[in-house]
């Protein structure tokens, strides 16, 4: 049996929640487990069912989704969905763990991808999109010594996985260009983020481009 994919829905209008779910069950590969109005219900629904990924809507009554997203992102793969589309708004979403951000406008079949991306802990944003944010809002400036910090406590082989992570590689071209299975690509991923003190590979991303190990 294959594995499905465990959603959760936040917006807090009606029609739209529908309009996503309509879209992701069409993937026979994805299911909807729960759809939320509010930031807070979102957290009691995502506490209640086993979410794999969490689409959260950006501003809603009773408790934002960037609130929610700060308490979900430990539990599920969160993506932003919203109609705004400022940097800011990106900039925040993954300050506080979200994998990826999107706008409602995205087609259906690059929704699902996206969904099915995030589900594998992958980011959403273009690589040079990730580095406009970086640029813009999130590199401090002590940023590049605690990130070489970070990076000097990797492993040969992890600073190699981190690096093909900060150019924007998902798993599969990581393990193509370092002829490793993406299982162990996977697995080192999941011993390079706490020892970069991240939550998911957007972040590390954030750190090896502040520690200087991409090329952009």
């Amino acid at each position: 049996m294959r594995d499905v994919i465990r959603v959760l829905i936040a917006d807090d209008e009606t029609l739209m929640r529908a309009g996503i779910r309509l879209i992701l069950e069409n993937d026979p590969d994805i299911t909807v487990v729960a759809e939320a109005s509010d930031g807070r219900q979102a957290v009691e629904l995502t506490l209640k069912h086993s979410v794999d990924v969490a689409l959260l809507d950006i501003r809603m009554p009773g408790g934002d989704g960037l609130k929610a997203a700060e308490q979900i992102a430990s539990r599920a793969n969160v993506v932003m969905l919203t109609t705004f589309g400022e940097d800011s708004y990106v900039a925040q979403a993954l300050k506080v763990g979200a994998t990826g951000f999107l706008l409602k406008d995205t087609p259906p079949q690059e929704l699902i991808n996206a969904v099915r991306k995030a589900a594998q802990g992958e980011p959403i944003l273009a690589p040079q999109i990730t580095r406009r944010l970086i640029e813009k809002h999130l590199v401090a400036p002590d940023a590049g010594t605690d990130a070489r910090r970070k990076i000097d406590a990797l492993t040969e082989t992890e600073r190699n996985v981190l690096r093909l992570v900060g150019e924007g590689l998902s798993n599969t071209e990581i393990g193509e260009q370092l002829f490793m299975a993406t299982g162990t690509v996977k697995a080192h991923i999941s011993r390079i983020l706490p020892k970069l003190e991240v939550t998911n590979r957007v972040q590390a991303a954030i750190v090896a481009h502040d520690g200087g190990l991409t090329r952009s």
